[in-house]
């Protein structure tokens, strides 16, 4: 009887873990992405998950049409496809250039990774 108790609360353990470590983190995070795609409005710039940038002209119930270039050129996409509002930032792959390595400081390659002076000094 105390053996199959310990192995029922170890069980328990274990999915309230998976719980707090896994699907919770990922409803969250679906939770604010389908928020920020409910709040796209016209004239937002935006990043879609194909790495396409453009600026939102008309917003239909379930899709976009944005502009991507200065022609006017217009394309349509699937609300569910945006990634970001605004342009995500370009991170240079430094580790693959030793030249260009060398001749940065420090800052620029902590600013190439995104990384702030408070994380790098923890």
């Amino acid at each position: 009887m105390g053996n199959s108790g310990y192995t029922l609360i170890m069980i328990v353990v274990l999915i309230a873990v998976f719980y707090l470590f896994m699907i919770r983190p990922e409803s969250k995070r679906k939770k604010q992405q389908e928020e920020m795609r409910s709040n796209l409005r016209k004239g937002d710039q935006i990043t879609t998950i194909g790495g396409v940038v453009g600026r939102i002209v008309k917003i239909d119930t379930d899709t976009i049409i944005i502009e991507t270039s200065e022609d006017r050129v217009r394309m349509e996409f699937a609300k569910w496809a945006v990634s970001t509002v605004g342009v995500q930032k370009k991170i240079e792959d430094t580790n693959n250039d030793k030249k260009n390595r060398k001749n940065q400081t420090p800052e620029e390659r902590a600013e190439a990774f995104g990384i702030d002076e408070e994380e790098e000094s923890k």
